[in-house]
């Protein structure tokens, strides 16, 4: 039962639910949370991994041919992109810490405008696939002998890909959301919690990638 004290309390604390008695308790609530959702998600990444490891030990040759086939300037400008995306996410978190509304603002958006940026530059790789037909399907098109095994390689690139860029849309639209509670001046020094938890989130989206990109890209250019 919420008594009169406890109304009081929580009106002089607007961003604390009623179930938590103090912000640091809601912070320690809300980082367990998403470190739990962070462990599903990378149980789902490994199962993908772990179907590449299995095929690729099955067809080596295939998977390192097929590698070559993958544009490599792109990858590496992506992993470039991501890896600066993860520091102005840095830039963004500390910013919010120190109740610095304009550039927490600032630091989200150039961190969107680099995930934009990524997934602009992945769909232009998306585009050259389907126009030299290395989508797997009935248009499927590799002048090799083992063209049946090179789909195996080319499916778990769009399915990890595919997934990998999915999980960044949806990072993409959160942080959109945080730019805006930023804007309107929710986060204080006593409360910039939600800014951390998306930056895991970021963050873990930008590691995913730092394997994919040697697994898919590197391994027939080494």
């Amino acid at each position: 039962m919420t008594t009169h004290r406890d109304q009081k309390f929580l009106m002089s604390n607007p961003e604390l639910s009623h179930q938590f008695e103090t912000l640091d308790q809601q912070a320690e609530a809300s980082s367990l949370g998403m470190w739990v959702f962070l462990v599903t998600e990378a149980l789902f990444f490994g199962g993908l991994f772990l179907l590449y490891t299995i095929y690729r030990l099955k067809f080596p040759e295939i998977f390192m041919e097929c590698s070559k086939l993958m544009d490599l300037r792109l990858g590496a400008i992506n992993t470039g992109i991501l890896l600066t995306s993860s520091l102005t996410m840095v830039f963004a978190v500390h910013s919010s810490e120190k109740a610095e509304k304009n550039s927490t603002v600032i630091w989200i958006l150039v961190t969107m405008l680099l995930g934009i940026a990524f997934l602009s530059i992945k769909g232009f790789e998306y585009h050259q696939k389907v126009t030299e037909h290395l989508v797997p399907g009935p248009t499927f098109q590799l002048d090799s002998m083992h063209y049946r095994e090179a789909q195996i390689f080319f499916s778990l690139y769009f399915a990890m890909t595919g997934l990998h860029a999915l999980h960044m849309i949806v990072g993409l639209g959160v942080l959109a959301v945080i730019a805006a509670m930023a804007s309107a001046g929710r986060f204080t020094r006593t409360y910039s919690n939600p800014v951390h938890i998306v930056g895991l989130y970021w963050h873990f989206i930008d590691i995913i990638w730092i394997f994919l990109f040697p697994l898919l890209y590197l391994i027939g250019n080494r």
